[in-house]
């Protein structure tokens, strides 16, 4: 956790803090780890009732982990501090428009609301372009680039069918 975060946690709403603020947070993740050259030039934070409960830079190349988006980072550490996965109520404030996958992490988090300062036009330009991606989604399963097979329906779906069964599943 980083000093700022440690003295700025519980900040929000009587603080003075706006959503220019949590943006500006955003913007400094995102230079933060440009600098430590943990990887790309993307910052995040999410904030509830007006204070960040979780945030992260881009760290793809320092962890070898190509989902270590700066909005995946954020959301999963606002799920630890607040110990649950639903971020119903919260908004995302990142430093550049998500791309397809943390749009989808956004989405399953239920995050009301998304703030963003770049666009992907210019993330594209400068060598961070999601576009075919949002092409490849866009097309049919046989039409895709990476090659999806199905294999063993039947045996897949008992599990499926344990899960609607399953008294006490927890729902998301």
């Amino acid at each position: 956790m980083t000093a700022w975060r440690l003295a700025r946690i519980g900040a929000g709403k009587g603080t003075g803090m706006d959503e220019k603020d949590f943006m500006r947070r955003a913007i400094a993740l995102s230079r933060q780890g440009l600098e430590e050259g943990r990887g790309g030039p993307f910052g995040a934070v999410v904030v509830q009732g007006g204070r960040i409960v979780g945030e992260g830079f881009n760290q793809v190349t320092s962890t070898n982990d190509p989902t270590a988006h700066a909005e995946v980072v954020a959301i999963r550490a606002a799920c630890a501090a607040l110990g649950r996965f639903d971020l119903s109520g919260c908004e995302i404030y990142a430093s550049c428009e998500p791309c397809p996958m943390c749009l989808s992490a956004i989405y399953w988090a239920r995050i009301g609301r998304i703030c963003y300062g770049n666009g992907r036009a210019d993330a594209a330009r400068i060598g961070f372009d999601d576009a075919s991606i949002y092409e490849q989604v866009a097309k049919g399963i046989a039409e895709r680039s990476i090659p999806m097979v199905q294999l063993l329906p039947g045996e897949a779906r008992t599990p499926f069918e344990d899960w609607e069964r399953k008294a006490d599943r927890v729902r998301y």
